[in-house]
């Protein structure tokens, strides 16, 4: 069946070549796209123009010297919001895909409960999933949401916008080698890690989770059990960067507010706020205030008001506190 097939479903005709105005523009993002085919003279010849009525958005394509395939897939990709031009660039194999392929993972996905305004994220984050093979590629991801981590097919959706990654990934060499690493630390909770820390399942184990209790143990001197607690109480941890994460928020922590490895130990989401938007500030306006020995969880996590209710200062002089403070 081919992708055109989602003109009609979606109610957007196809205006004909003399009915365009002269004014009218092919999207950069279509045009880009086009510019990188064989197919010569393409881009003098291509518009594609959007106009307005009272009950429905008119969109206007002509494209007289591209084959219908390739017709097919850029103005199909485009009403899903994707930028072909740079899901090609990602992912070359998408040029010589045929519509009915794409449409079958397009189907597909449906099938389990995506929406066709979901597809635009996931194609975009993730150009690889239009190349994909259902039977070989997706079924084993959507089988083990279910088996592995329990997930309902009415949940399907929820966890794959969360992070559309998982598409992307192999079962059996990243999802349940990820999986079978996080239980051995100790994570148990599968709910949690299928619909609020699906990022971990998509990431490395040697090169993105191990490095960071590596870093907690050999640089912080934790033991391996207090690195572990840490990030079952913290999970966020294990995707943020040592060199532009741990290493100069601690560094900050230990220099500028005198705290030390207790203080994260006791409190590991201070890794997950910005240093320079809301760790520094707030530590200099306090000092600036004559405010000393916030807890970190109560200067960090309090809101605006809150926090201006610890240092005891009127809306005005607050506003100036942390104009000055800003990094």
């Amino acid at each position: 069946m081919p992708l055109c097939s989602f003109y009609a479903s979606i109610s957007l005709p196809v205006a004909k070549p003399h009915t365009l105005p002269s004014s009218a523009k092919l999207p950069s993002t279509a045009a880009a796209a086009i510019a990188t085919t064989t197919i010569p003279s393409v881009a003098a010849a291509t518009t594609l123009p959007t106009t307005t009525t009272a009950s429905s958005e008119v969109l206007s394509l002509h494209l007289p010297e591209l084959p219908s395939d390739m017709r097919d897939k850029i103005l199909s990709l485009e009403l899903m919001g994707v930028d072909y031009g740079r899901a090609l660039s990602l992912n070359p194999a998408i040029r010589d895909a045929s519509p009915e392929s794409i449409h079958a993972v397009v189907t597909f996905l449906q099938s389990r409960g995506l929406h066709f305004k979901d597809l635009g994220r996931v194609f975009g984050m993730c150009p690889s999933v239009l190349t994909a093979s259902v039977r070989a590629d997706l079924r084993p991801v959507f089988a083990f949401l279910t088996d592995d981590l329990g997930v309902a097919e009415d949940a399907y959706r929820r966890v794959v916008v969360k992070c559309p990654r998982l598409l992307a990934c192999s079962v059996r060499d990243q999802l349940r080698p990820a999986l079978i690493y996080l239980r051995r630390l100790g994570f148990r909770d599968n709910r949690a890690l299928a619909f609020q820390d699906p990022i971990l399942l998509v990431s490395s184990v040697e090169r993105t989770m191990a490095p960071k209790l590596e870093y907690l143990r050999a640089e912080l001197g934790m033991s391996k059990d207090e690195a572990v607690a840490m990030a079952l109480r913290c999970p966020a941890l294990f995707t943020f960067n040592v060199e532009r994460n741990f290493r100069p928020k601690f560094e900050y922590l230990v220099a500028e507010m005198g705290g030390g490895v207790e203080d994260v130990k006791a409190f590991p989401q201070y890794f997950t706020f910005s240093l320079e938007k809301r760790i520094a500030p707030r530590h200099r306006a306090a000092l600036e205030a004559g405010v000393v020995g916030l807890p970190l969880p109560d200067m960090l996590k309090a809101t605006d008001e809150e926090f201006r209710e610890m240092l005891r200062v009127t809306d005005e002089e607050f506003d100036e506190l942390m104009k000055r403070t800003a990094v």
